[in-house]
């Protein structure tokens, strides 16, 4: 039988991916969007499976203490980007280092790993970077959730200012996507957009830069970085920065590592192998990204570095003295690991952004000698389930 297309429900917990996890009278779980946990709420079923339910939910009945009303009015329009705008920043990161634990937990089957809440980015103003939608009539917006159709904005609660002062009548038309991203502290700004054919539009600020060559200059640690149009960064040179910083605590002191070269996996533009390192090491970056290994080409110019454009898959491994590992959100996978392991790395600095992936590499790195010894969570993407996990792995013996 057919679940109703109301339930109510009491929310357990959080859950990876951002949802609460409560259960159906029948037993099945439910996947409850819009809840805390310990939460009674009313909720609209939206995907039926025989083991599971997805819901989302319309009325609560007895709110958590760490709940709030969302400050942001995109969000009663249905805009999807920032999904924990109704938990108080405050317990974000202390859900979010919960989440991690359980899936040790349940998907490494790692037991008594003590995981540390590390440190947040302001809660507001902070990302550098927005992707948006473009309708027929050229206005940009953010997708809804779980849809392709755009909510237009004019204003962004997380978006840096510099970042908000463009979206306020910036036209595109013909263009199906847009990047804005700024500099913060180099005033740098930057439109890329696609089709890339288009024309440069009428009436852009003076010294902004256009077109899939654009690039900003940012500041991290002192280190002055170029960041392309189409290459990855962080959500702000601050969260670049507690980044560089955790990473730093897992690598542990120098005379730990190995004497050989350092690897910087999925290194991007090179954040780390120009941050982290004394200006002598000898370090290799890899990275599939062409846009991102021309950044890093330029920004290590000056040091001991090697960039090679490639997977990481179809590197010959080499002994490493130290590893760090940055994958997507699809983490690293049993190929990449298995290279990894190859370097014979004394430690392994792993970087993950999906608390599930990183839960199934540990259980790989574990299986294949090494000792998961810290686990840091940091919350660089507050208003959203989004986290960073910094992980440290020691080589048994």
């Amino acid at each position: 039988m057919g679940a109703p297309t109301e339930l109510e429900l009491e929310a357990q917990k959080l859950i990876a991916g951002g949802d609460a996890f409560a259960r159906h009278t029948d037993g099945r779980a439910v996947m409850l969007s819009g809840a805390l946990p310990g939460e009674r709420v009313l909720a609209r079923v939206i995907v039926e499976k025989r083991d599971y339910l997805r819901a989302v939910t319309t009325t609560v009945l007895q709110p958590a203490a760490h709940r709030r009303t969302p400050p942001c009015p995109a969000l009663a329009r249905g805009c999807g980007g920032c999904d924990w705008q109704h938990v108080v920043p405050a317990a974000q990161l202390p859900f979010k280092t919960a989440i991690v634990e359980e899936a040790l937990r349940r998907t490494a089957r790692m037991k008594g790993i003590a995981v540390r809440a590390g440190d947040s980015v302001p809660d507001a103003a902070y990302r550098t970077t927005l992707r948006l939608a473009v309708d027929p009539h050229g206005a940009m917006g953010f997708r809804a959730a779980g849809s392709q159709t755009s909510v237009l904005v004019d204003e962004c609660l997380v978006a840096h200012p510099a970042l908000n002062e463009l979206l306020h009548g910036l036209r595109l038309p013909g263009a199906r996507e847009v990047v804005l991203r700024v500099g913060a502290r180099t005033g740098d700004r930057l439109i890329r957009w696609w089709p890339d054919t288009l024309p440069v539009p009428g009436g852009l600020p003076a010294g902004i830069r256009t077109g899939p060559h654009a690039f900003v200059e940012e500041l991290v640690r002192d280190v002055r970085l170029r960041v392309g149009a189409d290459s990855f960064f962080q959500s702000s040179p601050e969260a670049a920065e507690l980044l560089v910083d955790a990473v730093r605590r897992a690598a542990g002191p120098v005379d730990g590592w190995g004497a050989e070269p350092v690897l910087d996996a999925f290194g991007g533009v090179g954040l780390f192998a120009a941050t982290l390192l004394s200006a002598d090491r000898d370090r290799i970056v890899i990275e599939s990204n062409p846009s991102a290994c021309e950044d890093a080409r330029l920004n290590l110019a000056q040091l001991p570095a090697r960039v090679l454009e490639r997977t990481l898959e179809r590197w010959t491994p080499k002994r490493m003295g130290l590893v760090i590992a940055n994958p997507a959100r699809a983490g690293l996978g049993k190929a990449a690991v298995a290279v990894l392991v190859a370097t014979r790395t004394p430690v392994l600095v792993l970087v993950s952004c999906d608390p599930v992936a990183f839960a199934r590499d540990a259980r790989l790195l574990v299986e294949q000698g090494y000792r998961l010894e810290d686990c840091e969570v940091l919350d660089l993407f507050p208003q959203t389930h989004h986290m960073e996990v910094v992980s440290r792995f020691v080589r048994a013996g």
